[in-house]
């Protein structure tokens, strides 16, 4: 008597949950890169260490996955390499924070925008304006100081120094201070994740700043809102940093960043 054929929907359920495993183990791989033994992605995925062979037999076919013929550890191979660039080719920090930002706008009620580093520093280029009679809010195209600002600032703590380096110098002429002074507050900066001035900029405003990092660990942006003192708390420890800081630790997530643990 000939078997009977598993049902259509039954084959369907079968290869996603083979896909979901295939893509598990992928993640693994690039988790414990460069290499990694058998054994350990097997615990690392918690599956029987001949079910993860299976399937790594089947990534290295396609190119997914490669072994080394010296040490039989296993890794991401070209395939994955392609895909990664492809992605990463295809990740605009514009176009990923979009809609965080304006949530954010939305949830905080006050003025919130994005910067880059431009070729003369740290350049506005996309702004949420606050939903009020009077709002605070700076220009699309806008250069914001590096030491007088907090978008400038947050840019000096995270950017190599030889990119910020003439600016600092030129701005230190001016402000009369030293470079250790600011040595010191970027220093605070990269160990809080954000920073809040208190009408520094502009009298009467506040603002607050948190980096956005990009795969590799480089800053690419900083979000900040801003808003008048008398109604807007920039403190560090209060409720619109921790939004602050929670959409931009979104924002690189989905660039790619994982954060060290």
């Amino acid at each position: 008597m000939a078997k009977a054929s598993p049902p259509a929907d039954s084959n369907g359920k079968q290869k996603v949950r083979s896909a979901e495993v295939g893509t598990d183990i992928l993640k693994a791989l690039a988790q414990l890169s460069p290499a990694t033994s058998l054994s350990r992605l097997a615990d690392h995925v918690q599956m029987p260490a001949s079910k993860v062979h299976r399937y790594l037999q089947a990534l290295i076919a396609s190119g997914f996955a490669e072994q080394n013929s010296a040490t039989n550890h296993y890794g991401l191979g070209r395939e994955a390499l392609r895909v990664g660039l492809a992605a990463l080719g295809g990740m605009d920090v514009l176009k990923v924070a979009a809609m965080p930002l304006s949530q954010l706008r939305d949830d905080l009620n006050e003025s919130c925008f994005i910067a880059v580093w431009g070729n003369h520093g740290a350049t506005v280029v996309n702004i949420e304006p606050a939903v009020r009679a009077v709002t605070v809010v700076t220009q699309i195209g806008s250069v914001l100081p590096l030491l007088s600002s907090s978008t400038g600032l947050v840019f000096g703590a995270y950017l190599p120094e030889r990119e910020t380096i003439e600016l600092r110098d030129e701005e230190l002429a001016v402000l009369g201070q030293s470079a250790s002074h600011y040595d010191a507050l970027f220093a605070q900066i990269r160990e809080q994740g954000l920073h809040h001035v208190h009408g520094l900029l502009m009298p009467g405003v506040d603002a607050l700043s948190a980096p956005v990092f990009n795969a590799v660990g480089k800053v690419v942006a900083v979000l900040t809102v801003v808003g008048p003192t008398s109604i807007f708390h920039a403190d560090e420890q209060g409720p619109a940093a921790q939004q602050l800081l929670a959409t931009a630790q979104a924002i690189s997530w989905r660039m790619g960043y994982e954060a060290a643990q």
